[in-house]
């Protein structure tokens, strides 16, 4: 990690990645990072964020060893990224887990293993990032989820739950902050099939979704409150027959978003 004077103002934006030791991760910190973000990117061992650190050496990466099954490890990750950059202004909820495995060969035991991570991890994580980000009004929440709840695939029922109920979360944390934080913007980002080791060998490559994620991570547009992205493309909610033919005969329709890139 670049040497910081821990007295000096503090003037980038200072962003928590988490499980960024691997795949869409360690991309989205690499992006980050370039373009002069401090970093602190989450990770279960030292020696999985070591070849990152390495490879961020000229840049503000700060590696953070914690499991995000465990909340207490979540709220010391915190706060040693308040000791090196200061209060967190940007997280990306991004640490999962894709084990395949039967219904059959599942135990209530493995099960909820998975759910400690996919989803324990982000509430752990909204939870000390939104008690940092409610002190200004300000702050940038992504959460990375999937369509996997709503197409399940064979051998992954404990995976598709635990990303369908982050969806869920993602919803619920709108409903209780929209009003009341407008400047704390969340959004909910499906990153798509990625060519990483949890993802397929003809996916996008990550470098380049971290492109769309840094673009959506990096906006205070609060008119992303409680959007959802699909890859690069905002996924707009259904309308009603009535709302549509009226947007239509005004010229008001609503053309989903795309992030650059």
């Amino acid at each position: 990690m670049t040497e910081t004077d821990p007295t000096a103002p503090q003037t980038a934006p200072i962003a928590v990645v988490t499980g960024a030791a691997r795949g869409l991760g360690r991309a989205l910190a690499t992006e980050l990072c370039a373009r002069g973000v401090c970093v602190a990117g989450i990770g279960r061992s030292a020696t999985s964020l070591a070849p990152v650190t390495e490879a961020l050496a000229e840049h503000t990466f700060l590696p953070v060893v914690a499991d995000m099954a465990d909340p207490d490890a979540v709220a010391a990750a915190f706060r040693e990224v308040d000791a090196a950059f200061g209060p967190v202004e940007i997280l990306i909820n991004n640490a999962a887990v894709y084990p395949h495995r039967d219904i059959l060969e599942e135990t209530p035991g493995s099960f909820m293993d998975t759910l400690a991570i996919n989803l324990g991890g982000p509430v752990a994580a909204n939870h000390e990032a939104l008690k940092r980000m409610v002190k200004t009004g300000q702050g940038r929440i992504i959460t990375v989820t999937s369509y996997a709840g709503r197409r399940p695939a064979p051998m992954s029922a404990a995976y598709s739950v635990s990303k369908e109920a982050a969806r869920a979360l993602h919803r619920a944390l709108h409903a209780d902050l929209g009003d009341r934080f407008p400047g704390i913007i969340l959004t909910d980002w499906i990153p798509g099939a990625l060519n990483t080791e949890m993802g397929i060998s003809n996916g996008l490559d990550p470098a380049r979704v971290a492109r769309w994620g840094a673009e959506l991570a990096l906006s205070r547009d609060r008119s992303l409150n409680g959007a959802i992205f699909d890859e690069n493309r905002e996924d707009l909610p259904p309308q009603s027959f009535k709302r549509r033919l009226f947007e239509k005969v005004t010229g008001r329709a609503r053309r989903p978003r795309v992030l650059p890139g």
